[in-house]
């Protein structure tokens, strides 16, 4: 849990969101529709964005669970993503923000080596998020700056397919 091991037992038809709020106390993922209609309470799992109300806590054991909680650096500064949205204006209320960075951060990280999403790309990956307040024109373009902040930053061969080598036991590369 947020790079934290968590070890506990779940009822058979605990939802993950329920064990993150009430059991862990971590109430920046938000119940919004608990039908997975909203995003507000989208986590990653393994490093894919999920929404938290459709996914069973069993299911999710030995998994790497991040949270909203696990976004902010060590120091409490935002990650460049929060960042960026702050700049953009792209929070209002805020109660969509949590299950927005989330899911839209997995947007970020998979373009840092490469090219930029477009607008209807980043409208596209926004479909499972619901914002009441901000029309979604300041999330673009917080998205567009995070993505761009993350490709200035990313090391020369990010992005490229890394070459792998495995041996077997006998020591004959595969």
């Amino acid at each position: 849990m947020n790079g934290r091991p968590e070890q506990f037992s779940a009822r058979p038809n605990e939802l993950l969101v329920e064990r993150l709020r009430d059991g862990l106390g971590l109430t920046g993922t938000k119940v919004g529709c608990d039908t997975g209609q909203c995003g507000t309470c989208v986590v990653r799992l393994d490093g894919r964005s999920v929404k938290s109300c459709l996914v069973l806590t069993a299911s999710a054991a030995g998994s790497e669970v991040a949270t909203i909680e696990g976004e902010t650096t060590r120091g409490g500064e935002l990650s460049g993503l929060q960042e960026a949205l702050r700049q953009e204006h792209g929070t209002q209320c805020g109660f969509c923000t949590p299950g927005m960075v989330m899911a839209l951060g997995e947007l970020v990280d998979s373009t840092a080596g490469g090219e930029a999403p477009t607008e209807p790309e980043i409208r596209e990956w926004l479909t499972g998020n619901l914002c009441r307040c901000t029309g979604y024109h300041s999330v673009v373009r917080g998205v567009q700056r995070a993505c761009a902040a993350a490709r200035a930053e990313a090391p020369s061969g990010v992005g490229e397919p890394a070459a792998v080598t495995a041996s077997t036991a006998a020591g004959q590369e595969v």
